[in-house]
């Protein structure tokens, strides 16, 4: 019946995609059902002893091509079955038919997988006939890519002059000069090593990677740099790259002008239309190739052959996939934070419950989208990395909170008094999550506009507050704080802004998008406002919800208010990852004498202002383990208002500060930067006496040295009870296995249960109890270690007390000699301690 059940969607899918189980309109049925194949013994023999020693077999489906040869093996499954479990099974069938692609499908997960290049990729859809053709025609050279030099100056060595053999290249400072006189960029060194890793996955057949660097790490750089790997080596001709969003797209299109200039030609989509394939690469945003289904009815799937994805984890769900699979070729996601919807899911146990959600989440999974199945990207260069190197700044933290927000804030939340409909009082409680939204007070957001502004970081040139975005909880709370900051500012600079100082950058706001732009460009509502030799915007604070979270870039932001509460990680990553960039000040100014007057040209830091505690939520309370919600289907970023079909209250109460604590964070970073555990174990591997004994496998001095050098110093306060409360396992770890872990001789901490069953294997193995009673036995053995009162009442024959105990039914169906021998083993061989969390 389950596979009755897949077979049906299976068969629908195939007749959705073009294929055809019948002769229709003069074309050819390119359907064959249940085929028999011969395998013959050379091919046998190639696939070696790990396969069934059998000569024939049934294919499930064959697909045709326009000629009527074999093109393509579908091996269907059962709804509840892996399909990937069908791989070499369709390897041997594909191979027999001299088929190059196979898929792989149970009615609701889909692979599909070229046997020329790399390993199955999942699909939302089957491929059309048309596409698989373009499939065969596409055939790279990966052997000129991988042998292709890459160094720092990629990008920079066939601009002209050519700079290794210009005078003026001789020391540090003229070489800087000499850069940006030219417009010249190298790359740093990590990014170099994201495209030569790039280059080795390559040579490992993959097609598929993903990068996950950190806001201001040179994403769009070190995507310019693949771009031109991969046109140059020849294994593209032309390249997309998506984005989300038209301000990015504005970026993406200048950059790539910028850095590839002398090599390449590039365009944005929708203002070439009619002349876009003159160009080698092609910039779009997501929703102009899905306007109408653009991307199928004027592209063909053969038209780019690397397609480059900003944001990777935001541009692969929904419709958006569409398009993103639509074209052959390489894949490249771009992400400071992707999307792990896998993590802590058994498959098996999601899949029998609810096939179709399994299917959603390996589809919304950026890892599983873009090769990275094991969870690990193909290159990593985190905010840590970055502010140790010098390339990015951490923030100072301001804590603030007043006399309301803390009681939001607490656990008892905040306490009214309201008279119902009856005339009688009644007590009705808020928390944090209610502010703006049921909860409303005009007090508590002057208040914290007030404290922005009272301690605002201001730019170094003109002493006027810093460029600043402002988080808000909705469109109309946004408008309230666009109002008072601006009645604030024109008290504190009178006749200097006219309401030009914030402005309100949402959904709603007519050229919302052009005004984020204007903002990084230095000329929204003009520019120069305090000094007209110095172009920086006059508007100082764009107050948003949403907009200016993903991929914006203002390097002169210096201040980041969080006037909302945060509980996704993931926007917390973004949003504090706008102002992480670097700055020169001195940039912007014309004045070359007052240049020279200024302090502190360069931005060290930048300050987010944190009304809601967010900062402290995801350092000491957020589940960094809990399983992700999939989003809502059809979900879309309109931005508009939450519904409020509850009752609201408004207060008017006096709301003071209460307490303002203000942190500088250190290299160390935050907990959401680096997790605990991940710390230590770098700490570790970077040890070099810890290298020396690793090398002899000497476990037992590493373990030695830990205890003497590295627990409870000052610096860091590692000690054996946080690094278990960090592994999130349900049981006492041992520093033995946590440095087993750590150099790979154990791929993960076993669970609790799991280390009970491999016990009872080795009980089971010497004693083997009668098989009607194997179950048994081992809630027996597994009870009398994990159950306190159980135990207790065996070791002191209380055996009155099993009437009322939960494990008595299993006590009884043992034999006398089990009910002594399990006990005896358990207390002579395992440590029961190591089992109690």
């Amino acid at each position: 019946m389950a596979e009755a059940k897949a077979r049906i969607k299976i068969n629908k899918l195939l007749e959705e995609a073009g294929w055809r189980f019948f002769d229709d309109n003069g074309l050819p049925a390119n359907i064959v059902l249940e085929s028999n194949t011969k395998i013959t013994q050379q091919q046998l023999d190639s696939f070696g002893d790990n396969y069934e020693q059998t000569t024939n077999g049934f294919i499930d489906y064959l697909l045709l091509d326009s000629k009527g040869f074999p093109q393509i093996v579908l091996e269907a499954k059962k709804e509840e079955i892996n399909p990937l479990f069908a791989k070499e099974q369709a390897r041997k069938y594909a191979t027999a038919q001299k088929c190059r692609f196979v898929i792989l499908s149970n009615g609701n997960q889909h692979y599909l997988w070229d046997l020329q290049r790399g390993n199955p990729n999942i699909i939302s859809k089957f491929p059309t006939p048309e596409t698989v053709g373009a499939f065969s025609t596409f055939n790279p050279n990966p052997q000129s890519l991988i042998a292709e030099t890459v160094k720092e100056d990629y990008i920079v060595t066939t601009q002209k002059p050519n700079y290794a053999q210009d005078p003026r290249w001789i020391d540090e400072t003229q070489r800087k000069s000499f850069l940006e006189e030219n417009k010249l960029r190298l790359l740093r060194y990590y990014q170099v090593n994201a495209i030569q890793k790039i280059q080795e996955e390559v040579k490992k057949g993959k097609d598929r990677f993903l990068f996950e660097m950190a806001t201001g790490t040179g994403k769009t750089l070190t995507a310019a740099a693949v771009i031109k790997l991969f046109l140059r080596t020849g294994n593209a001709r032309r390249v997309l790259f998506l984005v989300d969003r038209l301000e990015l797209e504005d970026q993406a299109d200048k950059a790539f002008k910028e850095y590839l200039r002398n090599d390449y030609q590039c365009c944005i989509y929708k203002e070439n239309r009619d002349d876009w394939r003159k160009n080698e690469i092609v910039v779009s945003t997501v929703q102009s190739f899905l306007f109408k289904n653009k991307y199928k009815r004027i592209f063909a799937p053969t038209d780019f052959d690397l397609v480059i994805s900003d944001e990777a984890h935001r541009s692969i769900g929904g419709n958006s996939r569409a398009v993103f699979e639509y074209f052959i070729g390489y894949k490249l996601g771009l992400t400071a934070t992707p999307k792990d919807y896998l993590k802590k899911i058994d498959p098996e146990k999601l899949n029998e419950k609810d096939p179709r959600e399994l299917e959603r989440r390996m589809l919304l999974d950026t890892y599983t989208t873009f090769g990275c199945a094991d969870g690990k990207p193909t290159f990593q260069y985190s905010l840590l990395h970055g502010v140790k190197d010098g390339f990015l700044v951490n923030p100072i933290v301001a804590d603030a909170r007043t006399e309301i927000t803390t009681q939001l804030l607490s656990d008892e939340g905040y306490s009214v008094t309201t008279t119902n409909e009856e005339g009688k009082d009644e007590e009705e409680v808020f928390g944090h999550s209610d502010f703006e939204k049921k909860f409303f007070s005009e007090n508590t957001n002057r208040i914290f506009c007030n404290t922005f502004l009272k301690n605002a970081l201001t730019d170094p040139v003109t002493g006027e507050i810093g460029k600043t975005i402002v988080f808000c909880v909705s469109q109309n709370h946004a408008a309230k704080i666009t109002q008072i900051l601006n009645v604030i500012a024109d008290q504190m600079f009178p006749n200097k802004y006219q309401s030009d100082f914030a402005i309100q950058v949402t959904s709603r706001i007519q050229d919302a998008q052009q005004f984020t732009i204007n903002f990084t460009n230095n000329n929204l509502s003009g520019t120069g406002n305090f000094n007209p030799l110095y172009k920086t915007s006059k508007t100082r604070v764009c107050v948003t919800v949403g907009m200016m979270t993903t991929g914006y870039d203002c390097p002169d932001l210096l201040n980041v208010c969080l006037m909302r509460p945060i509980f996704s990680p993931t926007d917390f990553i973004q949003i504090k990852g706008r102002g992480t960039r670097k700055h020169n000040f001195l940039k912007e100014l014309l004045d070359k004498q007052l240049a020279q007057q200024v302090v502190q040209p360069d931005k060290k830091n930048f300050k987010l202002f944190d009304f809601f505690a967010n900062c402290e939520y995801f350092e000491t309370e957020f589940n960094y383990d809990e399983i992700l919600k999939l989003p809502p289907k059809g979900e879309g970023n309109g931005g508009g208002e939450p519904p409020q079909p509850y009752q609201t209250y408004d207060s008017t109460k006096h709301d003071p500060l209460k307490t303002m604590q203000v942190k500088e964070v250190g290299l160390e970073g935050m907990k959401i930067d680096r997790m605990y555990f991940d710390r230590f174990e770098e700490k570790i591997k970077e040890d070099a006496a810890v290298q020396k004994m690793i090398e002899k496998r000497d476990l037992e001095a590493i373990e030695k040295y830990i205890l003497q050098n590295i627990f409870e110093k000052p610096e860091d306060f590692y000690n054996l009870t946080k690094l278990q409360t960090a592994a999130k396992v349900d049981r006492k770890l041992t520093l033995r296995e946590i440095i087993e872990k750590m150099f790979g001789f154990i791929p993960y901490f076993k669970s609790k249960d799991e280390l009970l069953e491999d016990e009872f294997e080795k009980f089971d193995s010497r004693y083997l109890p009668d098989e009607q009673i194997f179950y048994y036995a081992k809630n027996y053995f597994k009870s009398y270690i994990t159950d306190k009162e159980f135990r207790e009442i065996i070791d002191n024959k209380n055996f009155a007390l099993l009437n009322t105990n939960p494990n008595g039914e299993v006590f009884r169906k043992l034999t006398p000699e089990l009910r002594n021998l399990i006990p005896q083993y358990i207390n002579e061989n395992i440590s029961i301690n190591n089992y109690t969390a």
